[in-house]
């Protein structure tokens, strides 16, 4: 049983990092606008009649507002690796609106960014040096992972690319499958929540099958000023996310101001 439950754990490892940084997510730097804008909603009309025009910031000029380890006691961050940043294009999911979904539960910022800057998150785990190797392995598995994604936007991109998330979170509420290359997740349920955070903000709780095995993950994309912050958490321990990271965002947003 323990060795089902280790095996089980790091299959899902595999797979699921796949969602955390490409699968479900991948992104692109600087460019991800050109294609993270198919499958966007309309913006309502409350964001294009009350909202002001606002220029975006720069990539350089994001760097200096995401989150960092100094900003997180008992976090680990890190910039995101070159493989983890794939294009928009390349995630594609079965049904077009879920698209901005599907983006922001990774490294690509929803809707059309001028500039974006990514990070991972991670809890540290507690030591023990009691566990024996395979608890060890599962408490490791059990730490949270938050792929946190700044963009930045012209206009009313941020508005639009936030109502875009909203919108799709209710038209897939049921579910749809997101393929990366020849790797293909489903995700089976989309469940929104009600999370305060900057301005504005959009909260799941998505339930996914990675080959047999299900995941629960939290997703928070909110807006502050002209910049959405991302924000996707993943666990492997059993039940999955149970709570959405609120030190994390709360680190965010007082940085974004």
């Amino acid at each position: 049983m323990r060795t089902s439950i280790r095996n089980a754990a790091v299959a899902a490892t595999a797979v699921s990092l796949a969602l955390l940084a490409t699968a479900c997510g991948g992104g692109e730097s600087g460019d991800k606008g050109k294609d993270a804008g198919k499958g966007s909603a309309a913006p309502s009309a409350s964001a294009t009649s009350e909202a002001p025009a606002a220029k975006a910031l720069s990539d350089a000029e994001l760097e200096k507002l995401i989150v960092e380890k100094a900003d997180l006691k008992g976090y680990q961050v890190q910039k995101a690796e070159a493989g983890d940043v794939v294009p928009a294009s390349e995630v594609v999911t079965e049904k077009p609106g879920c698209a901005p979904i599907a983006h922001a539960m990774s490294f690509i910022s929803p809707g059309s960014p001028v500039a974006s800057a990514e990070r991972q998150v991670l809890a540290e785990p507690k030591k023990d040096a009691t566990a024996d190797p395979e608890d060890a392995l599962l408490g490791a598995l059990g730490v949270e992972m938050s792929a946190v994604v700044l963009g930045s936007y012209d206009g009313q991109g941020a508005q639009e690319a936030l109502a875009s998330v909203k919108k799709a979170g209710a038209d897939c509420a049921g579910g749809f499958t997101v393929s990366h290359k020849s790797e293909k997740n489903k995700v089976l349920k989309v469940v929104p929540e009600s999370f305060t955070a900057g301005e504005e903000a959009a909260s799941f709780t998505i339930t996914s099958d990675l080959e047999g095995e299900t995941l629960i993950s939290k997703l928070v994309v909110l807006r502050q000023g002209n910049t959405l912050a991302s924000f996707s958490t993943v666990s492997f321990g059993p039940g999955g996310v149970k709570a959405f990271p609120k030190a994390v965002i709360d680190a965010q947003v007082k940085k974004l101001g």
